[in-house]
Parts: C-alpha cells; sequence; structure tokens
C-alpha cells in the first residue's frame, strides 16, 4: 500500500465518521411507530440549518463514494 492509499483511506475513514454522525444528527425519533399506523403524516420543508445538514449530508455522501473509487483506482 503506497503513502498516496494510506493518507486517502485515513481521509475516506474520518470523512466516514463525519458522514455517520451528520446522518445521525438528522434522525427524528420517528422509530417504528410508522410500520404500525402511529406515525405523523405531516409534511414540511426543511429550513435553515436543516437545510445546510441535509445538502452537507449530501456532499459528504458524494465525497465518500470518490474518495472509495480514489483509494481503488490509485493502485
Amino acid at each position: 500500500m503506497t503513502n498516496l492509499q494510506k493518507i486517502l483511506s485515513l481521509i475516506e475513514m474520518a470523512v466516514g465518521v463525519v458522514l455517520t454522525a451528520v446522518i445521525l444528527s438528522q434522525s427524528k425519533g420517528v422509530g417504528l411507530s410508522g410500520v404500525f399506523g402511529g406515525g405523523d403524516a405531516i409534511y414540511r420543508t426543511k429550513r435553515g440549518f436543516e437545510k445546510w445538514l441535509f445538502y452537507f449530508t449530501i456532499v459528504l455522501a458524494i465525497a465518500f463514494v470518490g474518495l472509495g473509487l480514489a483509494v481503488v483506482l490509485v493502485k
């Protein structure tokens, strides 16, 4: 494994940890209530920080996949 692969792997792990934290911070505590019919049917738009967090999640996911491909292609 080359130094570049090691660096890319470390960056990918860091992005993975941040991505996991961002995804977990978006959960609304829905749980399984929607499965059994107890779910709330209120639809609303994302605003402010919630919208920024949503877009940040998309960017992190794309970066994670891109880094994974880069590690494979650097061989």
